[in-house]
């Protein structure tokens, strides 16, 4: 794991992007979400033999990544959570702005993941 500080208080350290080091992460910042990782890992790689390709591994790999990232920092955890119980607001304007900051909280997660 990267012990490198970039946003303040984070709850563990950024992973490296390996499925082990994913879910001893996960198993730390959000572990009921463990049966969803195995079952798409399962998926992935099942989808890696059909395909004859590493895509669908190296998407499982950046989707997880993505989500650790914003589950340990309590900072993008906080705004994706506000972000998602505004999407389908009855008021417009509020919908919009839920959308375009779940679409920042995201955006900045997969770029920490690939710095």
């Amino acid at each position: 794991m990267s012990t490198q500080a970039d946003h303040g208080h984070e709850l563990v350290p950024r992973p490296e992007q390996t499925p082990d080091a994913l879910r001893a992460a996960l198993a730390v910042v959000d572990p009921r979400r463990l049966p969803e990782m195995q079952r798409t890992k399962d998926e992935a790689f099942a989808e890696a033999v059909e395909w004859q390709s590493l895509s669908p591994v190296r998407s499982w790999v950046l989707a997880w990544a993505r989500d650790i990232e914003i589950a340990r920092r309590p900072d993008l955890a906080a705004r994706h959570a506000r972000a998602r119980s505004n999407p389908e607001h009855e008021d417009a304007a509020t919908a919009r702005e839920a959308l375009r900051e779940l679409s920042a909280v995201l955006d900045e997660a997969m770029k920490a993941v690939h710095a």
